[in-house]
């Protein structure tokens, strides 16, 4: 398929913010689907090389730290099939994560979701492997991965759900949050393990275990956090995901983790968990505890034993809805970000984007719009699961999900520290 180069530069008018809105690339909803769910990752071992990802099979990559991009298909035996996520390992080479669709029949085919496909790039984006895979099990349907780089081993770690039978009303059917690892840059993986103790239906609902988003600490401790039945689980692993803790609560989550925001399909609130380089770990998560959606955070320094009670990311009290929360820590500076939608000060479904960022490890937050005109969500449109952020040595690229008339695109904003702090000067 012939690449295009994509380049959008909109200042943000009116606010002293060195960041500038940047489309990365949109599709036609008068063709089935535009652009969501995307993910970003910044090279570590060079921050002008970005590679993003969105539904169903887009990929694209920067050489110019994200002022434009070139966009490409992704195309593998295995198939595309969604939930794109991107990382990048210490040696510089980018990660693609998606679904399977191995028939290519999508969901006409018993195959669809039947693992999940790793996708590897050497050259910073511009070509892909055919793939690797872990967590075949079929006829059970692997979904919602995600996976991090431990930068101390180069190791790499999934962790995802595994459904007995995806919307399956079976109570006999469970889903379940699995765990592989690769410690030879991609090439192969461990066979999946169980993660969690209590499973849950198949309903893709609050009472389905989901958002399993994997956490490594300095001394290689992994963590992840996920939603069940209107509660927060954790655990952890000390022996690089041999063996897991048994399931904790560590938070309650009013209204569970399946969502329902005015104007979107769907929407959720599922956890995401972060670990910084001093050892504190995060969870941060969106519910509705205070009669609106606000976005949460709360914080552990002893390894999840206790945990603080949650912290309001969003400064707005008001009864305004944010939702689809990220977050991610810069390993340089420590500084954390979060990323989100927000309707303050809007009505109906118009919606803003706004970024969050805290210098003192999650105990207060300072939130900036980053887009300079709001949009209006289609209740009618599928609008994805989650946006996503990467920050390195105060590089900091959110991305995220915004439908303009007929069209739906993903965008970033070139959200640079240095100069944010010499503009706050």
């Amino acid at each position: 398929m012939k690449k295009l180069v994509l380049s959008s530069l909109i200042g943000l008018c009116g606010l002293s913010l060195s960041a500038q809105n940047v489309l990365i690339g949109e599709g036609s909803l008068l063709r089935g689907r535009g652009y969501c769910e995307p993910s970003i990752s910044i090279n570590p071992r060079n921050p002008d090389n970005i590679v993003a990802g969105a539904v169903l099979d887009a990929v694209f990559y920067s050489t110019d730290g994200g002022e434009s991009w070139i966009a490409d298909t992704m195309v593998s035996s295995f198939g595309v099939w969604g939930d794109p996520v991107l990382i990048t390992d210490t040696a510089g080479h980018h990660y693609y994560l998606h679904l399977s669709d191995p028939t290519g029949e999508n969901w006409s085919s018993e195959e669809i979701l039947d693992r999940i496909v790793i996708q590897k790039s050497t050259d910073g984006g511009q070509s892909w492997s055919n793939g690797t895979f872990t967590g075949m099990a079929h006829p059970k349907d692997q979904d919602k991965h995600w996976a991090i780089v431990d930068t101390s081993t180069n190791a790499i770690y999934i962790t995802w759900t595994q459904f007995d039978d995806y919307g399956s009303e079976n109570p006999e059917d469970e889903s379940n949050i699995l765990f592989s690892k690769s410690l030879d840059g991609g090439e192969t993986w461990s066979e999946a393990i169980q993660v969690n103790t209590i499973p849950g239906n198949c309903l893709d609902n609050d009472s389905t275990t989901e958002g399993a988003v994997p956490a490594v600490g300095p001394d290689g401790t992994i963590y992840v956090s996920w939603g069940n039945r209107g509660n927060l689980y954790f655990s952890k692993s000390t022996d690089a995901g041999e063996s897991w803790t048994e399931d904790k609560v560590i938070a309650q989550q009013p209204g569970g983790w399946d969502i329902d925001v005015p104007g979107v399909q769907r929407a959720n609130g599922m956890p995401v968990t972060i670990c910084d380089r001093k050892g504190r770990l995060y969870v941060n998560w969106v519910d509705d505890r205070e009669g609106n959606y606000d976005v949460w955070v709360m914080h552990s320094d002893d390894g999840g034993e206790n945990w603080t009670d949650p912290i309001r990311v969003n400064d707005d009290t008001g009864s305004a809805d944010q939702f689809f929360t990220w977050m991610c820590v810069d390993p340089v500076t420590n500084i954390l970000y979060a990323v989100f939608y927000d309707r303050r000060g809007l009505e109906g479904n118009h919606t803003h984007v706004y970024q969050a960022r805290s210098t003192d490890q999650g105990e207060s937050w300072t939130n900036i719009r980053i887009t300079e005109e709001s949009f209006r969500t289609n209740p009618l449109v599928f609008f994805g699961d989650y946006n996503h952020i990467s920050a390195y040595g105060g590089r900091v690229r959110p991305i995220w999900t915004r439908i303009q008339g007929l069209k739906m695109g993903v965008w970033t904003s070139l959200w640079e520290e240095s100069r944010y702090e010499g503009e706050k000067d």
